[in-house]
Protein backbone atom coordinates (compact mmCIF):
# COMPACT_ATOMS: atom_id res chain seq x y z
CA UNK A 1 0.00 0.00 0.00
CA UNK A 2 1.39 3.61 -1.14
CA UNK A 3 1.56 5.91 2.29
CA UNK A 4 0.60 9.31 1.10
CA UNK A 5 1.03 12.48 3.39
CA UNK A 6 -0.70 16.04 2.53
CA UNK A 7 2.02 18.71 3.22
CA UNK A 8 0.42 20.45 6.53
CA UNK A 9 2.40 23.71 5.54
CA UNK A 10 0.61 24.27 1.96
CA UNK A 11 -3.10 25.36 1.23
CA UNK A 12 -4.68 29.01 1.60
CA UNK A 13 -2.13 32.15 2.89
CA UNK A 14 -3.83 34.21 5.60
CA UNK A 15 -5.42 36.64 2.72
CA UNK A 16 -6.80 34.42 0.71
CA UNK A 17 -8.80 32.46 3.49
CA UNK A 18 -9.93 35.93 4.58
CA UNK A 19 -11.24 36.77 1.17
CA UNK A 20 -12.99 33.91 1.03
CA UNK A 21 -14.69 33.85 4.60
CA UNK A 22 -16.34 37.08 3.51
CA UNK A 23 -17.35 36.08 0.39
CA UNK A 24 -19.26 32.94 2.33
CA UNK A 25 -20.30 35.39 4.89
CA UNK A 26 -22.06 37.77 2.78
CA UNK A 27 -23.21 34.77 0.36
CA UNK A 28 -24.97 33.14 3.69
CA UNK A 29 -27.36 36.48 4.36
CA UNK A 30 -28.35 35.96 0.35
CA UNK A 31 -26.93 38.74 -0.56
CA UNK A 32 -26.46 39.07 -4.47
CA UNK A 33 -22.41 39.19 -4.21
CA UNK A 34 -20.00 40.19 -7.21
CA UNK A 35 -16.44 39.26 -7.19
CA UNK A 36 -14.18 41.59 -9.53
CA UNK A 37 -11.63 38.81 -11.10
CA UNK A 38 -11.54 35.13 -10.03
CA UNK A 39 -11.34 35.22 -6.04
CA UNK A 40 -8.52 32.74 -6.14
CA UNK A 41 -6.35 30.97 -8.65
CA UNK A 42 -7.83 27.79 -8.98
CA UNK A 43 -10.61 26.81 -10.91
CA UNK A 44 -12.19 23.91 -8.39
CA UNK A 45 -12.60 26.53 -5.72
CA UNK A 46 -14.08 29.18 -7.91
CA UNK A 47 -16.79 26.95 -9.12
CA UNK A 48 -17.56 25.90 -5.57
CA UNK A 49 -18.10 29.42 -4.44
CA UNK A 50 -20.06 30.10 -7.96
CA UNK A 51 -22.35 27.55 -6.79
CA UNK A 52 -23.03 29.31 -3.98
CA UNK A 53 -23.73 32.24 -6.09
CA UNK A 54 -20.76 34.52 -6.15
CA UNK A 55 -20.71 36.12 -9.53
CA UNK A 56 -17.13 36.77 -11.26
CA UNK A 57 -16.81 39.99 -13.12
CA UNK A 58 -14.11 41.89 -14.64
CA UNK A 59 -13.66 45.87 -14.87
CA UNK A 60 -15.52 46.19 -18.14
CA UNK A 61 -18.79 44.65 -16.59
CA UNK A 62 -18.15 46.55 -13.23
CA UNK A 63 -18.28 49.40 -14.87
CA UNK A 64 -22.09 48.88 -16.21
CA UNK A 65 -23.26 47.80 -12.73
CA UNK A 66 -24.66 50.72 -10.02
CA UNK A 67 -26.01 50.25 -6.58
CA UNK A 68 -24.52 46.51 -6.15
CA UNK A 69 -21.96 44.55 -3.73
CA UNK A 70 -18.57 43.92 -5.04
CA UNK A 71 -15.64 42.11 -3.46
CA UNK A 72 -12.49 43.31 -4.07
CA UNK A 73 -10.06 39.47 -3.59
CA UNK A 74 -7.01 39.62 -1.71
CA UNK A 75 -4.93 41.00 -4.58
CA UNK A 76 -5.31 44.89 -4.24
CA UNK A 77 -7.13 47.19 -6.69
CA UNK A 78 -5.75 50.63 -8.10
CA UNK A 79 -6.91 53.75 -7.46
CA UNK A 80 -9.36 54.03 -9.80
CA UNK A 81 -11.51 50.83 -8.82
CA UNK A 82 -12.54 52.39 -5.80
CA UNK A 83 -13.01 55.83 -7.77
CA UNK A 84 -15.07 54.20 -9.65
CA UNK A 85 -17.60 52.39 -7.31
CA UNK A 86 -17.87 55.82 -5.87
CA UNK A 87 -19.49 56.67 -9.12
CA UNK A 88 -21.71 53.81 -9.63
CA UNK A 89 -22.76 53.43 -5.99
CA UNK A 90 -20.85 50.32 -5.65
CA UNK A 91 -20.64 48.87 -1.90
CA UNK A 92 -17.19 47.66 -1.88
CA UNK A 93 -16.19 44.58 0.28
CA UNK A 94 -12.81 44.78 0.86
CA UNK A 95 -10.95 41.72 1.22
CA UNK A 96 -7.55 43.31 0.32
CA UNK A 97 -4.53 41.06 1.86
CA UNK A 98 -3.07 43.58 4.58
CA UNK A 99 0.29 42.91 3.31
CA UNK A 100 -0.31 44.24 0.18
CA UNK A 101 -2.18 46.85 1.47
CA UNK A 102 0.98 47.96 3.06
CA UNK A 103 3.11 47.32 0.47
CA UNK A 104 0.57 49.78 -1.73
CA UNK A 105 0.57 52.38 0.90
CA UNK A 106 4.39 52.76 0.53
CA UNK A 107 4.56 52.98 -3.13
CA UNK A 108 1.52 55.69 -2.84
CA UNK A 109 4.02 57.55 -0.01
CA UNK A 110 7.12 56.89 -2.46
CA UNK A 111 4.98 57.97 -5.44
CA UNK A 112 3.56 61.37 -3.46
CA UNK A 113 6.79 62.43 -1.87
CA UNK A 114 8.68 62.77 -4.90
CA UNK A 115 9.41 66.49 -5.34
CA UNK A 116 9.21 65.51 -9.14
CA UNK A 117 7.07 62.36 -9.33
CA UNK A 118 8.45 60.30 -12.39
CA UNK A 119 11.83 61.86 -11.69
CA UNK A 120 13.08 58.61 -9.75
CA UNK A 121 12.56 55.33 -10.95
CA UNK A 122 10.16 53.11 -9.00
CA UNK A 123 10.67 49.61 -9.71
CA UNK A 124 8.31 46.38 -9.17
CA UNK A 125 9.61 43.15 -9.16
CA UNK A 126 6.39 41.32 -10.55
CA UNK A 127 4.33 39.43 -12.95
CA UNK A 128 3.25 42.01 -15.48
CA UNK A 129 -0.66 42.27 -15.93
CA UNK A 130 -0.74 40.46 -12.68
CA UNK A 131 -3.66 41.74 -10.71
CA UNK A 132 -1.32 42.64 -7.41
CA UNK A 133 1.01 44.36 -9.44
CA UNK A 134 -1.72 46.26 -11.73
CA UNK A 135 -2.50 47.50 -7.96
CA UNK A 136 0.53 48.55 -7.14
CA UNK A 137 1.51 50.22 -10.30
CA UNK A 138 -1.67 51.79 -10.17
CA UNK A 139 -0.47 53.71 -7.26
CA UNK A 140 1.86 55.55 -9.41
CA UNK A 141 -0.31 56.95 -12.33
CA UNK A 142 1.09 53.74 -13.92
CA UNK A 143 4.59 55.22 -13.76
CA UNK A 144 6.68 52.39 -12.22
CA UNK A 145 8.78 50.17 -14.31
CA UNK A 146 7.92 46.12 -13.96
CA UNK A 147 10.82 43.90 -13.82
CA UNK A 148 9.63 40.09 -14.05
CA UNK A 149 12.95 38.45 -14.04
CA UNK A 150 16.66 39.14 -13.13
CA UNK A 151 17.23 39.68 -16.91
CA UNK A 152 15.33 42.36 -17.18
CA UNK A 153 17.14 44.17 -14.18
CA UNK A 154 19.61 45.84 -17.16
CA UNK A 155 16.80 47.79 -18.64
CA UNK A 156 16.76 50.26 -16.31
CA UNK A 157 18.61 53.99 -15.61
CA UNK A 158 21.40 53.70 -13.34
CA UNK A 159 22.34 57.17 -13.72
CA UNK A 160 19.03 58.16 -12.52
CA UNK A 161 17.45 57.31 -8.41
CA UNK A 162 15.77 53.59 -7.96
CA UNK A 163 13.09 52.50 -5.62
CA UNK A 164 13.05 48.93 -6.01
CA UNK A 165 9.98 46.78 -4.16
CA UNK A 166 8.17 43.63 -4.91
CA UNK A 167 5.25 41.89 -5.74
CA UNK A 168 4.65 39.67 -2.72
CA UNK A 169 5.13 36.60 -3.83
CA UNK A 170 7.79 36.96 -5.62
CA UNK A 171 11.19 34.91 -5.45
CA UNK A 172 13.42 36.01 -2.43
CA UNK A 173 16.54 34.75 -4.23
CA UNK A 174 15.68 36.61 -7.18
CA UNK A 175 15.28 39.59 -6.04
CA UNK A 176 18.30 39.52 -3.92
CA UNK A 177 19.84 39.32 -6.71
CA UNK A 178 18.29 42.06 -8.49
CA UNK A 179 19.38 44.02 -5.67
CA UNK A 180 23.25 43.09 -5.81
CA UNK A 181 23.08 43.96 -9.65
CA UNK A 182 21.45 47.10 -9.25
CA UNK A 183 24.15 47.69 -6.44
CA UNK A 184 26.86 47.33 -8.62
CA UNK A 185 26.08 49.20 -11.40
CA UNK A 186 23.90 52.05 -9.64
CA UNK A 187 25.98 55.67 -10.61
CA UNK A 188 27.47 57.04 -7.52
CA UNK A 189 25.44 60.48 -8.16
CA UNK A 190 22.55 58.14 -7.73
CA UNK A 191 20.47 56.96 -4.73
CA UNK A 192 19.40 53.09 -4.85
CA UNK A 193 16.89 51.66 -2.13
CA UNK A 194 15.41 48.23 -1.43
CA UNK A 195 12.32 47.50 0.23
CA UNK A 196 12.09 43.43 1.28
CA UNK A 197 8.05 43.15 0.32
CA UNK A 198 8.03 39.68 -0.21
CA UNK A 199 5.16 38.03 1.94
CA UNK A 200 7.24 35.39 4.56
CA UNK A 201 4.12 33.25 4.50
CA UNK A 202 4.98 32.41 0.73
CA UNK A 203 8.66 32.83 1.11
CA UNK A 204 8.79 30.57 3.93
CA UNK A 205 7.09 27.74 2.76
CA UNK A 206 9.76 27.65 0.44
CA UNK A 207 12.39 26.00 3.15
CA UNK A 208 9.58 23.89 3.92
CA UNK A 209 8.05 22.54 0.62
CA UNK A 210 11.69 21.32 -0.48
CA UNK A 211 12.09 19.59 2.67
CA UNK A 212 8.47 17.60 2.10
CA UNK A 213 9.37 16.98 -1.59
CA UNK A 214 12.86 15.61 -0.50
CA UNK A 215 10.63 12.61 1.71
CA UNK A 216 8.75 11.11 -0.88
CA UNK A 217 9.15 9.16 -3.99
CA UNK A 218 6.38 10.80 -6.25
CA UNK A 219 5.32 14.75 -5.64
CA UNK A 220 2.07 16.17 -6.67
CA UNK A 221 1.43 19.10 -6.99
CA UNK A 222 -1.87 20.62 -6.76
CA UNK A 223 -2.33 24.11 -8.05
CA UNK A 224 -4.46 26.53 -10.56
CA UNK A 225 -1.95 27.09 -13.20
CA UNK A 226 -2.83 30.76 -13.57
CA UNK A 227 -1.12 31.14 -9.85
CA UNK A 228 2.03 32.94 -9.27
CA UNK A 229 3.30 31.96 -6.09
CA UNK A 230 2.35 27.88 -7.55
CA UNK A 231 4.83 28.34 -10.17
CA UNK A 232 7.49 29.19 -8.00
CA UNK A 233 6.49 26.61 -4.93
CA UNK A 234 6.28 24.13 -7.74
CA UNK A 235 9.68 24.69 -9.75
CA UNK A 236 10.89 24.57 -5.87
CA UNK A 237 9.22 20.67 -5.40
CA UNK A 238 10.51 19.89 -9.44
CA UNK A 239 14.42 21.22 -8.29
CA UNK A 240 14.77 18.93 -5.47
CA UNK A 241 12.60 16.09 -7.31
CA UNK A 242 12.28 15.42 -10.48
CA UNK A 243 9.37 13.12 -10.06
CA UNK A 244 6.79 16.07 -9.58
CA UNK A 245 3.45 16.74 -11.18
CA UNK A 246 1.76 19.78 -11.51
CA UNK A 247 -2.14 19.03 -11.76
CA UNK A 248 -4.99 21.02 -11.03
CA UNK A 249 -7.66 18.02 -10.06
CA UNK A 250 -7.87 14.74 -8.91
CA UNK A 251 -8.72 13.28 -12.74
CA UNK A 252 -5.28 14.27 -14.23
CA UNK A 253 -3.65 11.82 -11.66
CA UNK A 254 -2.23 9.42 -14.20
CA UNK A 255 -1.89 5.60 -12.55
CA UNK A 256 1.38 4.88 -14.21
CA UNK A 257 2.88 7.73 -11.80
CA UNK A 258 2.05 5.36 -9.25
CA UNK A 259 3.98 2.45 -10.58
CA UNK A 260 6.56 1.23 -7.99
CA UNK A 261 6.04 3.82 -5.76
CA UNK A 262 6.34 3.49 -2.05
CA UNK A 263 5.47 6.91 -0.55
CA UNK A 264 3.33 10.37 -2.42
CA UNK A 265 3.74 13.97 -1.26
CA UNK A 266 0.57 15.69 -1.92
CA UNK A 267 0.99 20.00 -1.69
CA UNK A 268 0.15 22.65 -3.27
CA UNK A 269 -0.12 26.94 -3.49
CA UNK A 270 -1.18 29.31 -1.26
CA UNK A 271 -4.19 29.31 -3.67
CA UNK A 272 -5.04 25.57 -3.20
CA UNK A 273 -7.67 24.24 -0.87
CA UNK A 274 -7.31 21.30 1.87
CA UNK A 275 -10.25 19.90 0.37
CA UNK A 276 -8.86 19.73 -3.03
CA UNK A 277 -5.26 18.01 -1.89
CA UNK A 278 -7.84 15.65 0.22
CA UNK A 279 -9.58 14.66 -2.75
CA UNK A 280 -6.38 13.60 -4.83
CA UNK A 281 -5.17 11.61 -1.86
CA UNK A 282 -8.73 10.00 -2.29
CA UNK A 283 -7.89 9.42 -6.02
CA UNK A 284 -4.81 7.52 -5.19
CA UNK A 285 -6.78 5.39 -2.36
CA UNK A 286 -9.57 4.29 -4.39
CA UNK A 287 -6.48 3.31 -7.58
CA UNK A 288 -5.42 1.30 -5.12
CA UNK A 289 -8.19 -0.90 -4.59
Amino acid sequence: MIQIEIDNGSGFCFGVTTAIKKAEEELAKGTKLYCLGDIVHNGMECERLREMGLITINHDEMRQLHNVKVLLRAHGEPPETYELARKNNIEIIDATCPVVLQLQKRIKQQYDGSETPGDAQIVIFGKKGHAEVLGLVGQTQSTAIVIESFDEVTKLDFSRDIYLYSQTTKSLDEFHRIIDYIQSHISKDATFKSFDTICRNVANRMPNISQFATRHDLILFVCGRKSSNGKVLFNECLRVNPNTHLIEDPQEIQPEWLEDIQTVGICGATSTPRWLMEQCRDAILRMQQ
